[in-house]
């Protein structure tokens, strides 16, 4: 059986105080300092999971904390007048399409389980390297914005495409 909680949920609960710390520093060395926290506790997270089993708990705490983290950090940037809403929203696609679908699963009672696949990782290595821009007011902002959507909309489709396999597979 597995375990309530485990060290690895604790290292996904600890990106929560991040994003709040994202939004409330201004300081970029702090910013910086954020961001390398979250990946590395969403890196070590995975790890521990990996190798010792997860948690009741941590499949869900993970991907909901690394949403809320990427949804306030970005949140952030836009305050900031860096990208567009609907930039933000292409570079969150993926999070967002994620998390309607957690919450189609939960109200169909059809769960899904779906391991993390390639271009959903590069989502994310793409949204912390834009992240890093925005700390370093770099111009690669927007265009790493936008290469991060491209691979969104991959992710989305690949993600799609598994899902219809559990769901239907082939005879």
């Amino acid at each position: 059986m597995k375990p309530w909680i485990t060290v690895a949920d604790l290292l996904s609960a600890a990106r929560l105080p991040l994003a709040a710390a994202f939004v409330a520093v201004e300081d970029h060395g702090w910013r910086l300092a954020i961001v390398a926290g979250a990946a590395a506790s969403d890196y070590f997270d995975g790890r521990l999971a990996r190798r010792f089993g997860p948690s009741r708990v941590g499949v869900v705490l993970d991907p909901v904390v690394d949403k809320l983290f990427m949804l306030a950090a970005f949140l952030t940037v836009a305050r900031h007048g860096l990208l567009t809403w609907w930039e933000i929203v292409l570079v969150l696609a993926r999070d967002i399409v994620a998390a309607i679908g957690a919450v189609a699963v939960w109200i169909l009672e059809r769960p899904v389980a779906l391991p993390a696949r390639a271009g959903g990782k590069a989502v994310t290595v793409c949204q912390i390297l834009t992240l890093i821009a925005f700390i370093a007011e770099s111009p690669l902002v927007r265009p790493l914005a936008w290469a991060t959507a491209a691979i969104a909309v991959y992710a989305i489709w690949d993600y799609g495409r598994a899902a219809a396999r559990v769901v239907h597979p082939s005879p």
